[in-house]
């Protein structure tokens, strides 16, 4: 099965060669190039990726102008008729102002940029990206970010939880993010945010300080699910 990706390019994004050199890595196919002024994502997409970066320059709230791009409302169209959608980073917090996940990223709570590589727990296997890593299992994913201090009210955190819809866990106190979230997926699973950048964890165990390849198996949980589908 031929893996046809996309990853969107914003105004100030700055990961997404990172993203898409990744995803050629693992599935050996080049991923699409797509432009935020797009209306119109391109045909059979299986897989779109939302990167890291500085989208618009963080005016206004991080995501909030790129939620707002004409090509966002081709991939919350997509992301509704089931086509997986990956936000990492300024990703993640464009799906959340566009509705697609729930909460808010905000300010990290020392006031500080961090960039270091985090132990995360899995929380969630079953979904389509985790499906790769085993329950509990710790893992080593860098972070790299500003404004990534995850938040929600009480309620919806609870239904986050109780619904098994946090898929990664910070080990150690990173951000202030509520209840120390990572990662969250969509209701229907099929959309997942993570600060941390699996894009950047996909190179062999040898590189352990940046978290070997323990980034990758969101990749591969991805195709293994769609080519078993």
């Amino acid at each position: 099965m031929a893996f046809k990706a996309g990853v969107i390019t914003f105004p100030g994004s700055n990961c997404d060669r990172d993203m898409a050199v990744a995803l050629e890595a693992v599935t050996g196919e080049a991923a699409v190039r797509i432009w935020h002024g797009d209306a119109d994502l391109p045909d059979s997409l299986d897989f779109i990726a939302l990167p890291g970066g500085f989208s618009y320059g963080d005016y206004l709230r991080s995501g909030a102008m790129a939620a707002k791009s004409p090509i966002m409302r081709a991939v919350v169209a997509a992301a509704e008729r089931g086509v997986p959608v990956l936000g990492v980073c300024n990703g993640f917090q464009v799906l959340t102002e566009s509705g697609l996940l729930p909460g808010a990223l905000m300010r990290n709570a020392g006031q500080t940029f961090v960039c270091r590589t985090v132990p995360l727990k899995v929380e969630n296997t079953s979904s389509l990206f985790t499906q790769a890593y085993s329950e509990g299992e710790t893992v080593r994913i860098p972070v790299a970010h500003h404004d990534g201090n995850y938040f929600a009210d009480e309620a919806t955190l609870d239904s986050l939880e109780g619904d098994g819809r946090v898929a990664f866990r910070y080990e150690e106190a990173v951000n202030g993010s509520r209840r120390d979230i990572a990662g969250i997926l969509s209701e229907n699973g099929r959309v997942l945010g993570m600060m941390p950048h699996p894009e950047r964890a996909i190179a062999p165990a040898s590189h352990h300080a940046m978290g070997g390849e323990d980034g990758r198996r969101v990749f591969e949980s991805v195709i293994k699910a769609l080519v078993s589908a």
